[in-house]
């Protein structure tokens, strides 16, 4: 394996990058970070397009660029096994990613403008409420979820132990928090992410701590 620092591609608010700072925090991995500025479309420009497909984040590491948040937690859990975040137990792991998916695929994309505005183009023209519809979504979504945990959950989303599923989940409520949807509703996600919140591979990971975070924005965020 190269023994040059990775270099993370990452955007401060971006809760897809986020999972990864968190991650590599969490295994104690030193890396680059290297802004790229989604407001701006950095993305799209020639040079980081040659990068990564048009996407944050992207992490070059061990010679090689690796895009898709979950696909890099997954490529980093399997060569830095230190601090695992994914259970020994077969079953465990199966829930750990069944909850992954629940945000990765159901949740996340809905909110993303990248995935979800040819929809809300649609929607607004036959007179639909977007913003009602990304609510109602993401509170679905956070139902399902509710309902694993009641199941699955110890001190963290599964078990008492630190995984992927935690991973993913605090970086998707904090995310969700601008729509103002009533969290009193899902206790248990509630309470896993103040927990998470004191952790300092989370702290470290969490939007105002990154140096592409605006100074004005800063204050904005909670």
């Amino acid at each position: 394996m190269s023994s040059e620092k990775p270099i993370l591609h990452s955007y401060f608010r971006s809760s897809c990058s986020w999972r990864v700072r968190t991650c590599l925090n969490w295994k104690g991995i030193d890396y680059e970070y290297c802004p790229v500025n989604l407001l701006e479309r950095a993305q799209k420009k020639e040079e980081y397009s040659e990068t990564n497909p048009k996407v944050v984040p992207a992490l070059k590491t061990d010679g090689i660029l690796l895009s898709q948040s979950v696909a890099i937690l997954e490529y980093l859990e399997e060569t830095q096994p230190e601090k695992p975040l994914l259970p020994k137990d077969p079953y465990k792991r199966a829930l750990v990613r069944s909850i992954v998916q629940a945000i990765a695929s159901d949740i996340q994309p809905l909110i993303q403008p990248l995935h979800y505005i040819k929809s809300l183009q649609y929607l607004e023209s036959i007179g639909g409420n977007k913003n009602e519809y990304i609510i109602y979504c993401i509170t679905h979504g956070f139902e399902g979820i509710e309902r694993q945990l009641a199941n699955t959950s110890g001190k963290y989303c599964v078990g008492d132990e630190v995984t992927l599923a935690d991973v993913c989940l605090l970086p998707q409520v904090y995310d969700t928090n601008r729509f103002g949807i009533d969290m009193t509703k899902f206790p248990l996600i509630q309470r896993i992410t103040n927990d998470l919140s004191e952790l300092d591979s989370f702290k470290k990971g969490h939007p105002q701590n990154q140096i592409d975070c605006p100074a004005e924005e800063k204050n904005k965020i909670s």
